[in-house]
């Protein structure tokens, strides 16, 4: 069954899923991405289908690593000239590009590797969840508060994307170990 509205093909939940977030965790809100999978790591249990990286600034490199998954989900920072914090929801085919000369395959986001996987013939079935950074040109290993605020909401809007791929996701105890917790409104994606 498809669901044109999300981007995402809804099905069973044995896809092969990938929990993707990327950026540079030392230039303050510029590793949102990958501070989000960080908390997710910490905080939920995931079923064997569904994997969770810190793809940093890797770039045309991840290309190997994204392979072969059904689905993708990806967190990261996207300028958009919005008020800080502001979040978008987009897949690929919501985004035309054109690859701009590079000086080096680490200056490649996610957005050209999407560019340059379709025209060898991968294209990959992804959603990409964006924030507005606040600050990513400042040194510093921790998020602003602005876009601190917002990771859970970018976490709840993440397990619905796997919510709607049939995914079941567990909450963690305070020991680490997986419990019967219900999510929260917001880990569900309600607010």
């Amino acid at each position: 069954m498809t669901d044109t509205d999300n981007g995402i093909h809804a099905g069973p939940g044995d896809h092969k899923v990938m929990i993707l977030g990327v950026g540079n965790i030392l230039l303050k809100d510029e590793g949102f991405g990958v501070r989000v999978v960080e908390r997710m790591r910490d905080t939920f249990s995931f079923p064997d289908n569904v994997e969770l990286m810190d793809g940093g600034t890797a770039g045309l490199d991840l290309l190997p690593f994204v392979e072969g998954f059904d689905r993708l989900v990806i967190i990261d920072t996207v300028n958009a000239g919005e008020p800080p914090g502001s979040i978008f929801r987009f897949t690929p085919d919501d985004i035309t590009v054109k690859v701009p000369y590079k000086t080096s395959l680490h200056q490649i986001g996610m957005v050209e590797v999407f560019a340059i996987a379709e025209a060898l013939g991968r294209k990959m079935e992804a959603v990409i969840i964006g924030i507005q950074p606040e600050d990513m040109h400042s040194l510093g290993l921790e998020l602003t508060d602005t876009l601190q605020a917002k990771v859970p909401e970018v976490i709840g809007m993440v397990l619905k994307e796997l919510e709607l791929l049939g995914v079941k996701v567990e909450k963690k105890n305070r020991h680490g170990d997986p419990s019967p917790q219900p999510l929260s409104r917001e880990e569900r994606g309600l607010y």
